[in-house]
């Protein structure tokens, strides 16, 4: 006989023999199968997991719907702590499969805050082991590291428990303070894991969080005897930010400690190899995680360390660190902190040779601090002023100096902004005011804190109207005009309120210009409020319909100003006394 279509013949005339698996051999699959669970549920490891034990899928459902219930909160606080018993109960046993799988770690994430000390600290018991060993797989776990961060926040409440009430009985004062001490050594144990193996730690991409973590819970506290320290490379992004934590812990909380920090990691970062006559330093200044690391320690130091820094590392290589992508960074954080001290002006005299550059660069984050530290040092104004005139070829000839508003604002030269030869002394046509950037609105409020400010009021005055609702109505602009009236005097105030004339009702319907108005409320005199509510109070109707106008309004009493006008004027004039007082007591 022939062979029917798909059915090859086999050697003696028979057909291969099919596998169990492959004919109804339904026996052995359900065996395997059963045997696999049971496997899952002892937390035995599944195959191809790579040899990792896993949380069974029974248990993750269940971890699930708790996160569920925790979710729809309880309404007696006895309730909620029978839930959170029977919940840790489950979960004791097997606290480090829970904490490492994702859906049990959000879920122990939520309990903990919920739990009572000893809780807290039983389950940290269980990841560590009686050794403390388990911490650091636990920690450097992607969801382990968590649920370690959750329980040593709840060393907050350890202080709490240790400050109760004094009147409570004995037995249950005692009581407390056992399971309150319980977290305490947890802590003290997985703080000698780590400082045993601080250098993994810290480089782990998920254990340098817990190492954070722990030094905040830290902070204020006596600290570990003195050790050698391991070498850690502060390249390392992980480790980079946890020495940025320990830093900035240190500086609230140990202020001297934190002195002894910044002095020996300087020494550290200095001793590296370099290329002779090159300082060490510049190669980590143009590190992405180091040059972060030395912008803390900038934002930190003090006086005298400040100059050993600039004088020994940045000075003569400013301007290059200015224009590199990383290095401007630390650069900006060299100017912002040297404004309080004499090494300001040495820092500027350098710094400023090349601020056109720097521009060209597209780094305007240097630019604006220069500005800012001028502002604060009160040194080098004039210097910085001129400068900008340069730089962005409005200084020559005179009649160029009404321009340097908006080249400022808009951070463009005087030939791109006006799009014209540079050889024109005068402005070819009129150009509306459209664009202005984040970092020229904050270069123009720094320029409006120097003493010297008549290039900017003279620049203002030559806008439009149109010009002046677009600087109040722009996100960046509002900034700018906000800080020109604010920081005028009584009569530059007045002039740009008269040059704002006409344009009240639109800026009080404004999101940005209201505000606009009210700072200039809130800095006028009563003759200028006058004004104000003069050509506000026409428009009654659209102000009080208006979302934003109606609070301009309210704030101005502008219906006492309509109606009971002498009363308005009564008020205004006790409030200027009391503003005009306050002012004098803080000068």
């Amino acid at each position: 006989m022939l062979a029917k279509d798909g059915d090859k013949p086999q050697k003696g005339g028979l057909r291969k023999r099919r596998r169990p698996a492959e004919d109804g051999g339904r026996a052995e699959l359900e065996k395997k199968r059963k045997n696999g669970g049971e496997e899952e549920k002892r937390g035995q490891k599944p195959q191809g997991d790579g040899g990792r034990k896993r949380l069974d899928a029974l248990s993750v459902g269940y971890f699930r719907r708790v996160g569920e219930r925790l979710s729809e909160g309880f309404e007696e606080d006895e309730e909620r702590e029978m839930f959170v018993g029977n919940v840790l109960a489950e979960v004791k046993g097997k606290a480090s499969l829970v904490a490492t799988d994702r859906t049990g770690s959000i879920t122990l994430q939520r309990l903990l805050p919920l739990s009572s000390p000893d809780r807290v600290g039983e389950v940290l018991a269980e990841l560590g082991g009686e050794s403390g060993a388990g911490f650091k797989e636990v920690s450097c776990d992607r969801c382990g590291g968590h649920v370690v961060e959750s329980a040593l926040r709840q060393m907050s409440r350890w202080e709490e428990f240790s400050q109760k009430d004094p009147t409570k009985e004995e037995e249950e004062e005692e009581g407390e303070q056992e399971s309150a001490g319980m977290l305490e050594s947890q802590v003290l144990s997985l703080c000698q894991v780590v400082k045993d193996n601080g250098a993994e730690f810290i480089r782990h991409v998920h254990g340098s969080h817990v190492v954070r973590t722990l030094l905040h819970v830290l902070a204020g506290c006596v600290a570990p005897p003195r050790t050698e320290a391991q070498p850690v490379s502060v390249t390392d992004g992980a480790a980079s930010a946890v020495f940025q934590t320990m830093l900035t812990v240190c500086h609230r909380k140990r202020p001297k400690l934190c002195k002894q920090l910044l002095k020996r990691t300087m020494e550290y970062l200095t001793s590296r190899s370099s290329a002779p006559g090159v300082s060490p330093l510049l190669v980590f200044l143009k590190d992405q995680a180091s040059s972060r690391l030395i912008e803390t320690i900038i934002q930190l130091s003090h006086k005298s360390l400040l100059r050993d820094l600039y004088k020994s590392h940045f000075k003569g290589s400013l301007v290059d660190l200015a224009l590199h992508p990383i290095a401007n960074f630390p650069v900006q954080r060299l100017t912002a902190a040297s404004a309080k001290h004499k090494l300001f002006p040495k820092l500027f005299d350098e710094l400023v040779q090349g601020v056109e550059a720097v521009l060209a660069a597209g780094h305007m984050g240097v630019i604006v601090q220069l500005a800012e530290s001028c502002a604060e040092s009160g040194e080098k104004q004039d210097d910085m002023m001129r400068c900008l005139l340069n730089s962005f070829h409005c200084a020559e000839p005179g009649s160029r100096h009404a321009c340097c508003l908006p080249l400022f604002m808009s951070l463009l030269t005087y030939e791109v902004y006006y799009q014209t030869d540079a050889t024109e002394g005068s402005t070819q046509k009129e150009v509306p005011l459209t664009s202005i950037c984040y970092h020229g609105s904050r270069l123009v409020q720094a320029l409006a804190k120097f003493k010297e400010r008549s290039h900017l009021l003279s620049s203002l005055s030559t806008l439009s109207p149109a010009d002046l609702l677009t600087m109040a109505s722009d996100p960046s602009g509002s900034h700018v005009l906000q800080a020109l009236i604010t920081t005028s005097s009584d009569k530059g105030r007045g002039k740009i309120l008269k040059r704002l004339q006409g344009q009240y009702v639109q800026m009080a319907c404004s999101r940005l210009g209201s505000r606009v108005l009210e700072a200039a409320w809130n800095s006028a005199s009563v003759s200028q409020r006058q004004s104000i509510a003069q050509e506000l109070a026409p428009s009654e109707s659209k102000l009080r319909s208006d979302q934003f106008a109606r609070h301009v309004w309210a704030k101005f009493g502008l219906s006492h100003f309509v109606h009971r006008r002498a009363h308005w004027q009564e008020i205004q004039t006790g409030e200027s006394k009391k503003r005009k007082l306050f002012s004098d007591l803080l000068e």
